[in-house]
């Protein structure tokens, strides 16, 4: 599995959790559009990416290439990640995944927990 990060913040300790959590996974930092590029050219398998709200910064450049349907906004502003949606969002076939950076550490969690099941 090949999961590029994109986003506005928090690229390198996202890229840190995932690989805390499974060393095997291949991991690519690289700009917002850069990202989504690669994920829609099938160079990659998933997108994650981190901004201060979740949905604009985190997704605003997958969402144009890719389509709103690919792409979950899976943590807001005082609404942290939720295990049941994240696994809702992988199932419904989401490639692209929103969060904001201090929700991080579960939002990682859970999607790599969802995307192994």
């Amino acid at each position: 599995m090949k999961i590029v990060i994109g986003g506005q913040v928090e690229k390198k300790d996202i890229e840190k959790l995932i690989k805390e959590k499974n060393p095997d996974i291949e991991t690519v930092v690289k700009s917002d559009l850069e990202a989504a590029m690669l994920l829609k050219q099938g160079q990659a398998d998933y997108y994650f990416g981190a901004c201060h709200t979740g949905g604009g910064g985190a997704l605003a450049m997958a969402i144009s290439l890719l389509g709103k349907a690919s792409c979950h906004t899976i943590s807001m502003p005082g609404k942290p990640p939720v295990k049941e949606k994240v696994e809702q969002a992988v199932q419904e076939g989401g490639k692209a995944f929103g969060f904001t950076g201090d929700h991080k550490e579960k939002a990682v969690e859970y999607l790599l927990d969802a995307l192994k099941a």
